[in-house]
């Protein structure tokens, strides 16, 4: 069956010679991410848990979760928890197959357990919080739509769609690196640096501006001093970063709602808001692409926790920007580029009602030139859906 694929072009100013652009990073440690991170862990657990059982991924969305923030009592050189966060693990999961009981409840606070641990260090899982789950089942219609068919591509169970855009601006690669290079790199050598880190930028003609929230972890910051040298590497080395990838002005302000005379000052115990005073829900944060970037078409479907079989909200969420990615570094001329997928409850994910291209091509370029490599490229992801799948139980896209 014949593909319905609709490339365009658009007519429009290029993002980056328009006057103002916005874009924003929850870091891993964010309430909203850790709440992304934990839904994601427990579905990929699940999808483990379900293969080895019974050699198949069975039903489930763990894309409901919520973390309550707790009570603390920060100072330098150390604090103490007073009150622990919560964790709801919500959702709905396939609890009996074949006449075989899973442990779900368990899988996932497990996962939940194992994850928390990974990000954030400082928390004492034993003391610190409490992992509540009330996983459901599906409706039976649902579960309908998913029931595995040998040899054929699964059915989707929503009508949705899925956003992507490539190539990245020079704020959405400076807010990217800069997030991975502070958990990848610095944090390992300045330890008060917490996870819980905010990236907010701006730029306004040629002027980018980053504004930056950070929380400290008290145990590793003897004093204000200590605090106020922190808050100066952070500037700087945010500052070096950003300059690797673009000509334009960078100016970068860290923890400005500091009060440094009063001491009042971004101060934690495990590295996180999360533990007095800020709450997060899963699909509140970061699209699939790391970014919030409301100068570009965004899906408002939450990609983590999603199954990865035929669930849209997660996969045309992801391969639309595959797709775009893909496009823009194959072809040739592509200023920008738009891809929008829409499915129909219960059709073929390699059929979507339509994908939609929109194309905004480089000067001197025609998209009649350029039309076949990218309807080329679009039916393959498409014809090739389900390796989304595979990707995301492997653990090899990021989702938040």
């Amino acid at each position: 069956m014949k593909r319905n694929i609709q490339i365009e072009a658009l007519d429009q100013i290029p993002l980056e010679k328009q006057r103002i652009e916005l874009v924003e990073r929850k870091c891993l440690g964010h309430p909203d991410s850790l709440a992304d991170g934990i839904a994601e862990s427990i579905s990929q657990a699940l999808c483990k848990a379900y293969l080895e059982e019974f050699g198949v991924v069975l039903h489930h969305n763990t894309d409901q979760g919520e973390v309550v923030a707790g009570e603390s009592s920060p100072k330098f050189g150390g604090g103490k928890m007073i009150r622990p966060i919560y964790v709801l693990l919500d959702g709905r999961a396939t609890k009996q197959f074949n006449g075989v009981t899973i442990a779900t409840d368990a899988i996932a606070v497990d996962a939940a357990h194992t994850y928390l641990h990974k990000i954030l260090p400082e928390l004492n899982l034993h003391r610190d919080v409490t992992i509540d789950s009330r996983l459901g089942t599906g409706s039976t219609d649902l579960r309908d739509v998913f029931k595995p068919c040998q040899g054929k591509v699964p059915r989707s169970n929503d009508t949705s769609f899925g956003v992507g855009h490539a190539p990245f601006s020079d704020v959405e690669t400076i807010i990217r690196n800069a997030a991975d290079f502070i958990d990848v790199k610095l944090r390992k050598k300045y330890p008060a640096i917490g996870q819980d880190i905010k990236i907010m930028g701006l730029r306004d003609k040629d002027t980018i501006t980053l504004t930056v929230a950070c929380a400290i972890v008290d145990k590793y910051c003897a004093d204000i001093n200590e605090y106020q040298e922190c808050m100066t590497l952070l500037q700087e080395q945010i500052t070096t970063v950003a300059k690797k990838s673009t000509k334009r002005k960078v100016a970068v302000h860290v923890n400005t709602a500091d009060d440094i005379k009063k001491k009042s000052v971004f101060l934690t115990v495990t590295g996180t808001s999360a533990e007095m005073g800020d709450d997060g829900s899963v699909g509140r944060g970061n699209r699939c692409n790391g970014l919030i970037t409301p100068n570009r078409p965004m899906s408002m479907e939450a990609t983590s926790g999603k199954n990865p079989i035929n669930h849209i909200g997660k996969i045309y969420n992801l391969l639309s920007t595959q797709i775009a990615q893909e496009c823009v570094t194959k072809v040739d001329g592509i200023e920008e580029m738009y891809v929008r997928l829409l499915s129909q409850i219960g059709k073929p994910i390699d059929l979507p009602l339509v994908a939609s291209v929109q194309v905004l091509p480089k000067c001197g370029v025609h998209l009649k030139d350029i039309n076949a490599e990218i309807d080329g490229i679009v039916n393959e992801n498409l014809a090739n859906v389900t390796s989304i799948t595979e990707k995301v139980i492997r653990g090899e896209l990021k989702t938040f």
